[in-house]
């Protein structure tokens, strides 16, 4: 669940996208995995459904890491929030999101898809920096 004001609108990157509605400062966390807004649909679910409700599920979800055979998918704008070989987000940790750095209002809020899905392959053939190479962000010091 987004824990920051966001809308959706169109994308540089890709079809629509999720983007800060206020100033988001690095360290911030802007997302938290919340069970009554974030929805697991098991893959025999999945399977059984009609073909186009199966594209958007493929598209708008990715797996839960540690529950195999489910799959989540956000109610909120977040399933908007487009792919980047330089994200402005960390999502290394599962159940929550951080902003890897200052996220200005109006900027597009993104992230790397391979943090939280191992099977994506990235749309391109630049290579990237893998997730591990990168510091893990926590909550700003008080």
């Amino acid at each position: 669940m987004l824990l920051i004001s966001t809308y959706v609108g169109l994308s540089s990157i890709e079809g629509l996208g999720v983007f800060a509605d206020e100033f988001v400062p690095r360290g911030t966390l802007i997302w938290l995995y919340n069970p009554k807004f974030d929805i697991l649909v098991g893959d025999t679910d999945v399977d059984a459904l009609p073909p186009h409700m199966q594209n958007y599920i493929a598209r708008y979800s990715y797996p839960h890491l540690e529950r195999p055979g489910f799959r989540v998918i956000d109610v909120d704008n977040g399933k908007y929030m487009n792919h980047s070989r330089t994200p402005n987000t960390d999502f290394r940790l599962f159940d929550r999101g951080f902003a890897l750095t200052d996220i200005a209002q109006g900027d597009e809020i993104t992230c790397n898809y391979r943090e939280f899905d191992p099977a994506f392959v990235d749309f391109g053939t630049v290579a990237f920096a893998e997730p591990a190479d990168l510091p893990v962000l926590g909550p700003p010091a008080i």
